[in-house]
């Protein structure tokens, strides 16, 4: 048996790119109070009736668009980081875990819990929201309440210095007029009912400018992946683009930072339809920065991360 665990926990993916597999991974994404916070009485006849009957279709073809040989490029990257963060903790045992569909969380933990004296479970989402991390939270809590949780780590300063240095690489490969720093939305919603996530994504952005060798007035900041017809976070991506064509800036790079792997929101909301979207509109480059997936420096920040917070006593993680 070995002393330590660590649980890499992401969003999730279907497990293929067909119409039947997306509308179960949609049901249950969509399902999830965390995510949709309207009343279920209200919320259910929507997803059920109207929500998962289109969206199932146009989104198993975006899926196809993007599937990688050996499945969703979510659950690829993740293993692969997962792979690598192993690398830098030879004597724990690390795997990953997903929110929804599989690996799931509960049967890896109870898995783990028979291999693994301590386990330590850590959110692959930097920033808090409910949406997502809260998510994570409750699922760990119905397996052993006494598991340790990293919810958070953007505030991190060797996370920043990585993303920095990712992001300054990226820069100095073509002359660029803005740096486009997007973070997924949430609904303005949620803020206002105490969710901390925008004022994180904002401190992180504040910090990013500190450490970036980039003039001040060509970094800009928005938000992504609005779903359904509430405000969210603004101002939105696919709206500021274009704003920045009119400004004369027709070269731009976009990093995502919410996203520490590729999914669907990089490949296709981001390197397809935001990309083709700016191109017709006058644009002339629209470069998207990949996530960290398996940089060792990245997975390198994790391990030693994760060791810090295993090292603390209960209550002192994050």
């Amino acid at each position: 048996m070995k002393e330590n665990g660590l649980l890499l926990v992401n969003l999730g993916s279907p497990e293929e790119p067909t119409v039947p597999a997306v509308k179960h991974y949609l049901n249950e994404f969509l399902g999830d109070p965390n995510v949709i916070t309207m009343p279920p009485a209200l919320w259910q006849p929507i997803l059920k009736g109207m929500i998962l009957p289109f969206r199932s279709k146009s989104s198993a073809a975006t899926y196809r668009h993007c599937w990688l040989p050996d499945g969703s490029p979510l659950i690829v990257n993740t293993a692969n980081l997962t792979k690598r963060v192993q690398e830098y903790l030879p004597d724990w045992d690390v795997r990953m875990a997903m929110t929804y569909e599989h690996p799931a969380i509960d049967e890896t933990l109870r898995a783990m819990k028979k291999e693994c004296r301590h386990i330590t479970v850590l959110s692959l989402f930097p920033h808090f929201t409910q949406s997502t991390t809260q998510s994570i939270i409750e699922q760990v809590r119905a397996v052993d309440p006494a598991i340790r949780v990293i919810d958070r780590f953007a505030d991190e300063p060797d996370y920043l210095q990585v993303l920095a240095t990712h992001i300054q690489e990226a820069w100095e490969q073509r002359e660029y007029d803005r740096l486009v720093i997007a973070y997924h939305g949430i609904p303005v919603s949620m803020v206002k009912h105490g969710d901390p996530y925008q004022e994180e994504t904002e401190r992180t952005t504040t910090k990013l400018r500190q450490l970036l060798a980039i003039d001040d007035e060509q970094i800009i900041m928005t938000y992504q992946s609005k779903f359904g017809p509430m405000p969210w976070l603004q101002p939105y991506l696919k709206d500021e683009i274009l704003e920045e064509i009119k400004r004369g800036h027709k070269k731009l790079l976009v990093v995502v930072p919410s996203f520490v792997t590729d999914c669907l929101e990089t490949i296709e909301e981001d390197q397809v339809e935001n990309h083709q979207r700016f191109l017709d509109h006058g644009g002339e480059v629209f470069d998207v920065v990949p996530a960290l997936n398996d940089r060792p420096e990245f997975a390198q920040f994790l391990a030693h991360f994760a060791q810090q917070q295993a090292a603390l006593p209960e209550g002192g993680a994050l």
